[in-house]
């Protein structure tokens, strides 16, 4: 049934995704394995099978096209413990917002995240940028082709997520995490 592999391949996989900083996809391990991915994708649910099974501290995701080592959620208070994290990004209430609204409602240009939030957001779009969680994805048809932003990889990565499609609801997200402000205005565009 299925193809025998050397337990060396799958342990140069493991090393791979232990030392990379973004997600691999199975192109990039197959060309440096040299094998075809379908061999590769064997390989990675073997290990993702073993992980799950014997309950070790550590997994592997498939998050913004690739797959990527990560702790196990439940871990987390004891990590928390030895390193005292602290949010790396460092975003601010206003930079969150305005994040929100780009990921729900992009590609948005800055004048309809402006008309969301009610405020001018140059200084939280510049910080979003500069973390490179948004990016500039085009222009809008019409009167000064303004600018329309979008969100990056690095956002699917930082919230965990494969792709846009996992965003969780925006009203179901504000009622389990108290009402967050732009929700609900989000919700119904």
């Amino acid at each position: 049934m299925g193809l025998m592999f050397p337990k060396e391949t799958k342990s140069i996989i493991e090393c791979l995704l232990f030392v990379s900083k973004e997600p691999l996809s199975l192109k990039t391990i197959g060309q440096i394995l040299e094998l075809p991915e379908d061999e590769i994708k064997i390989l990675v649910d073997e290990l993702i099978t073993e992980y799950n099974n014997e309950r070790h501290g550590i997994n592997i995701q498939f998050v913004a096209n690739g797959y990527q080592i990560y702790t196990r959620p439940e871990f987390a208070p004891y990590i928390e413990k030895l390193y005292k994290p602290q949010n790396s990004y460092g975003l601010s209430k206003a930079a969150l917002e305005t994040l929100a609204i780009i990921a729900y409602k992009q590609p948005v240009t800055r004048a309809e995240v402006e008309a969301i939030r009610g405020v001018r957001i140059d200084s939280a779009v510049g910080t979003l940028a500069e973390k490179n969680l948004v990016k500039e994805v085009g222009r809008k048809e019409g009167p000064g082709r303004p600018i329309l932003f979008g969100t990056t990889p690095s956002f699917l990565k930082y919230f965990g997520l494969q792709d846009l499609t996992e965003l969780p609801d925006p009203e179901e997200f504000a009622n389990r995490h108290g009402k967050v402000d732009q929700l609900d205005i989000i919700s119904e565009g």
